[in-house]
Parts: C-alpha cells; sequence; structure tokens
C-alpha cells in the first residue's frame, strides 16, 4: 500500500470518526436526561466554574454525562455566559434545554437587579415593581421607617443612629448589583442595601468622619447632593468644598438638584418660580444643608465630602454636555450662565 492511499484512509477514519462523535454528542445534547418530571433544586453561585457547575448537575440527577455539557458549552462558546441562582429543573429535560435556562437565568427563582446611583426611593420602589421583584408601595412604606429595627429585627445599624428624628431610609440604600429571590420580602431586599452600606462605609472613612468633627449624617445628606448634581470625582470634591465655605459663610448653597428634589422635576436649570417653591430642602430658600439626603449616594460621592478638594470658588453650573464650570464671582458665574445656558 502507497502513502497516497494510506494517507486517505487515515484521513477517512479521522472523518468518521469526527463524524461519529459529532452525532453522539448532538443526540446526548438534545435526548431528555430521564422519563421523570420530578422538580430539582439547584443552586448556581456567583463564580462557579463549568466543571463545578457539570459536577453538581451530574449529582443532581439532571444530566448523564459532564463531559458532554462541558463540550457542548465549549463548541457554543457559551462557558462564561452562565448566570448565577436558585434553579428549577424537571429530570426530564435535555442538555441543550438546562443550557438555555443557565443562559438566560429564565428558570430562576432570583433576579438580578441593579440600583443606580443617585435614584431616590421613589425611583427605586418603581423599578422593584417594574421587575417583578416588590410592590412599589410596600417598598416605600418599608423604606419610610426611621428605625431600621422595625422592619428589620436584627438590623441595628451604628452608622443611623446619627440621623435627624424624622429621617427615612433615603441616602442609605446603596446603589449596587444584586441577586434577590423572586419572592423576597421588602425588608430583606432593604438589608441587603443596609448591608453593603455597611462594608462599603469602613471604619477608616467613619474614623475620617469623626476627626473632621462631622457626622455621617451630615456626609451622606451633602453625598447625595453632589451625586445629582456633578459627573465626575474630582468636580465632586471641588463642589464638596465650595459648600462647605458657602454653609459657613452663611450663603445659601443653592443647589439646583435641592429644586428639583422639591418640585419632582429635572431640569438643568430650574426656573425663578421653582427656586421659589417653599420647603426646608430648597436650598435657594433656606441655609445650610436639606433636612436629609435627596438620593442614595455612592461611595466616590460620599468619599469626595470626606475629601473635598480645597478651591477658592463660590459658585458653579453644569453646561448642557455635562460639564461643569467653577467660578469664584457672582459677576463670572452670572457670566458663564449667559455664556452656556443662554438660549
Amino acid at each position: 500500500m502507497n502513502k497516497s492511499k494510506l494517507t486517505l484512509i487515515i484521513i477517512t477514519i479521522v472523518l468518521l470518526a469526527g463524524l461519529f462523535f459529532s452525532l453522539q454528542l448532538t443526540y446526548t445534547v438534545n435526548s431528555k436526561n430521564s422519563d421523570s418530571e420530578q422538580i430539582v433544586f439547584l443552586q448556581i453561585e456567583s463564580g462557579q466554574g463549568v466543571n463545578e457547575i457539570s459536577f453538581n448537575l451530574k449529582e443532581a440527577g439532571l444530566i448523564k454525562s459532564q463531559f458532554a455539557f462541558e463540550v457542548y458549552l465549549w463548541f457554543s462558546r457559551i462557558e462564561s455566559e452562565l448566570k448565577a441562582g436558585e434553579y428549577q429543573f424537571a429530570q426530564n429535560l435535555s442538555i441543550k434545554e438546562i443550557t438555555n435556562y443557565l443562559v438566560d437565568g429564565s428558570n430562576s427563582n432570583e433576579s438580578e437587579i441593579v440600583i443606580i446611583e443617585g435614584w431616590r426611593l421613589t425611583e427605586i420602589a418603581d423599578y422593584l415593581e417594574e421587575k417583578g421583584v416588590a410592590n412599589s408601595s410596600d417598598f416605600l412604606k418599608a423604606a419610610a421607617v426611621h428605625d431600621s429595627r422595625e422592619i428589620i429585627p436584627d438590623g441595628d445599624y451604628d452608622f443611623l443612629s446619627d440621623r435627624s428624628s424624622q429621617a427615612d431610609l433615603e441616602g442609605y440604600l446603596f446603589p449596587d448589583t444584586y441577586r434577590v429571590f423572586k419572592d423576597t420580602a421588602v425588608a430583606e431586599i432593604i438589608k441587603k442595601m443596609l448591608d453593603n452600606f455597611d462594608v462599603k462605609l469602613t471604619d477608616e472613612l467613619r474614623q475620617e468622619i469623626a476627626d473632621q468633627g462631622k457626622t455621617i449624617f451630615e456626609i451622606v445628606t451633602l453625598a447625595s447632593v453632589l451625586e445629582k448634581e456633578l459627573r465626575t470625582d474630582e468636580d465632586r470634591k471641588m463642589a464638596a468644598d465650595l459648600f462647605y465655605r458657602r454653609i459657613e459663610a452663611g450663603i445659601p448653597m443653592q443647589s439646583d438638584a435641592t429644586v428639583n428634589y422639591v418640585t419632582g422635576k429635572s431640569l438643568l436649570q430650574p426656573s425663578y418660580v421653582d427656586t421659589q417653591a417653599e420647603s426646608l430642602y430648597n436650598t435657594y430658600l433656606h441655609r445650610g444643608l436639606p433636612p436629609g439626603p435627596i438620593s442614595n449616594p455612592s461611595l466616590s460621592a460620599i468619599e469626595a465630602v470626606i475629601y473635598p478638594s480645597a478651591n477658592e470658588y463660590y459658585y458653579y453650573l453644569n453646561k448642557p454636555d455635562g460639564t461643569t464650570v467653577f467660578s469664584r464671582t457672582l459677576e463670572e458665574h452670572n457670566s458663564n450662565k449667559f455664556k452656556y445656558l443662554s438660549d
């Protein structure tokens, strides 16, 4: 037998073996695991790898072949797309069906929620209802408490202790990505956010606040204003120092974000009528900080208040493109308003 014929035979055998493997894999992936409709609960933890997931599926009696499951994921290039959560699988599903559920998370009893930095309690409530996680009014009722122990029996958070007597939980529901069960009580959702705040506000940050003679409530309140008004960390640090000096000098903060909080609007430059709306939260009419937070700020906004950047400015405005212009005098500020905000 010459070399060309031998080579042809080898190639044919390899191709047939590959075809057989492909057909066998396709059959295994698409075949039912069993005839049983029994439901099996399986928890996929965040960070678990394909090998661990396939092992757990095999141990739970949901797949017959770890190898087929892992090879299918590799061929499909979806190893990194499996979502964590608590799943309910019938034992008669195929590997392909289970994989589809794991990729889109539709069979999971958990939902991923993303709380955006600067959202108010009302915005969080509307979002949770839209996601089908919680009733909006139930959430707002729970978040309206002053003492967190009213809804969380073991929720005696020391960072809440220096708030005013009328303050709710606005400002302390830490913006982040969370995974919650679809039937989770609103108190448990709030607990996750408060627990996260407790972790993010480190001992070092708390000590710095105490060393400055300030309260966490004051820090969070000012941070909630900066979160709504400025985009960059450096601008927030500049504005924090600016606001501190205005307050010390007895000059109203004149924060547009506090006016929008009162009116419910989202204007870059509130009208004169808006700035005259009577409310203790209107910092055009009342000196000092507003009575409490006007949003739930990010860690970077909180750190900007704790570590402000010293400067000599007393005014600033946000241009339509989102950048901030600082001014030393009212004359300079009015000139910038005419330059950047006039139609």
